[in-house]
């Protein structure tokens, strides 16, 4: 009688614990990213499929949705197609049908199947691709360490192979732009809590950087609360989509915000400042990018910025220019502080001129050799779509928090004046 108490006994502890890990409802969720030293591209890696593999994928914070070649070495139980005119395909706003596909039915090519068109938004590709689900697993959080497991059984992606200038064995995009099947609205959909995500990109390429899905607390070594006293901005819609290829009438997926001016050492910079709004072509304003490794400049802001920066440096060494810098300068002859080389700040102004995004020495310039220091913008053109694209190098160790049920950017400037970075997030798990 012992040994079958036992049992029943087991059986209901089992019974508990199955209860207790579907009941299990996180309130954040996190992803690290690590920066390819080679495409200079944030990599974060997720593990999708039955059974489960680890998908490594370049970070597109302005992309639609998740994508991932399929095409290769696909292996999966659990993998659905979105049939057309199904509820999945009008949450992804799909307007094509793959009525027939050539072959054997497997992931990608499936008939009946409603299709989208996946961006490679590093070389500004894009292909077709069917639409799909799988089950997709990820780390829960308590805003301080990683904490159990979760899965989403139908998470929402595309088909595609567009890998080319992809860093080496990425198999795809992870998208996490203003879309109802983005990465961030497909997890706070799934585990029900607010619109929120915060992004903190690391700048070494031995330590990982982190994505957090969900509101704070984000917190990180030396009990630093990086979402605290944050910066907010109202984020804006480019009613043109900056995809490379789109609907008529769709709008951007990527978050713009609203510089005003641009002030160096606390002075303007005198720039035609009907290039910082969109116009009704979807030309000009600012956006932020992961895929953008520097900052990218209409070209008159940037002579703008070479010169103004260039005047209030007069007193250093400048060396040649090295591709694909404009403004170069002798490190030996600057200092040092806690925020980087002793350089000018550079202010991008917001809604008024008590809010403000300062820039310090660590994001502005780049350390090309051991004694050479450029400026870390680039020129973009005349015809450059968006006339500010601030790129990966200026967000490094500042931590991002994109509210999407109120349409704002919360922004915390260098985190290196906390004494800390975004590598300093505590990976370990849980005990």
């Amino acid at each position: 009688m012992a040994s079958i108490h036992n049992i029943v006994f087991l059986c209901f502890l089992v019974i508990v614990s199955c209860e207790a890990q579907t009941s299990f409802r996180p309130k954040a969720l996190l992803l690290p990213v690590t920066k390819d030293s080679s495409t200079l591209q944030y990599v974060a890696s997720i593990h999708q499929r039955t059974p489960l593999v680890p998908v490594s994928l370049t970070l597109d914070l302005g992309g639609q949705f998740m994508w991932v070649n399929c095409y290769t070495d696909y292996v999966s139980s659990t993998y659905r197609p979105a049939r057309c005119r199904s509820a999945q395909c009008s949450l992804a706003k799909s307007t094509s049908c793959v009525t027939e596909c050539p072959g054997t039915p497997k992931p990608g090519c499936n008939n009946n199947t409603c299709a989208l068109m996946p961006d490679n938004s590093v070389t500004r590709v894009a292909t077709i691709g069917d639409l799909g689900s799988d089950v997709v697993t990820i780390q829960s959080t308590d805003g301080t360490n990683p904490g159990r497991v979760v899965s989403v059984p139908q998470f929402l992606y595309v088909c595609a192979s567009a890998l080319d200038g992809l860093a080496s064995g990425v198999a795809g995009m992870a998208g996490l732009g203003r879309t109802k099947i983005s990465m961030p609205s497909q997890f706070s959909a799934a585990f029900s809590f607010p619109r929120i995500f915060a992004i903190c990109l690391s700048g070494s390429t031995n330590s990982p950087g982190v994505v957090f899905f969900g509101p704070g607390p984000y917190r990180f070594l030396l009990n630093t609360e990086a979402s605290s006293n944050l910066i907010y901005t109202p984020l804006f819609i480019n009613p043109v989509s900056t995809a490379s290829a789109y609907t008529e009438g769709d709008a951007s997926t990527e978050y713009f915000i609203g510089v005003k001016s641009i002030k160096i050492n606390e002075k303007d910079v005198p720039i035609n400042k009907t290039l910082l709004t969109i116009n009704r072509e979807g030309f000009g304003g600012t956006k932020i990018s992961t895929v953008n490794p520097y900052t990218v400049l209409h070209t008159s802001i940037y002579k703008a910025i070479l010169k103004a920066f260039g005047e209030s440096l007069s007193a250093v060494p400048r060396v040649a220019p090295i591709a694909p810098f404009g403004l170069c300068f002798n490190s030996t002859s600057l200092g040092s502080t806690r925020v980087g080389p002793a350089v000018p700040q550079i202010d991008l102004v917001l809604q008024n001129s008590k809010v403000f995004w300062r820039i310090f020495g660590a994001n502005s310039m780049v350390q090309v050799r051991d004694d050479v220091l450029c400026l870390g913008v680039v020129d973009g053109g005349v015809d450059v779509r968006t006339s500010i694209v601030i790129g990966g190098h200026q967000i490094e160790d500042n931590l991002l928090q994109f509210d999407l049920a109120r349409s704002r950017l919360g922004f915390s400037s260098s985190l290196l004046f906390r004494q800390t970075t975004c590598a300093n997030f505590n990976f370990t798990l849980n005990a």
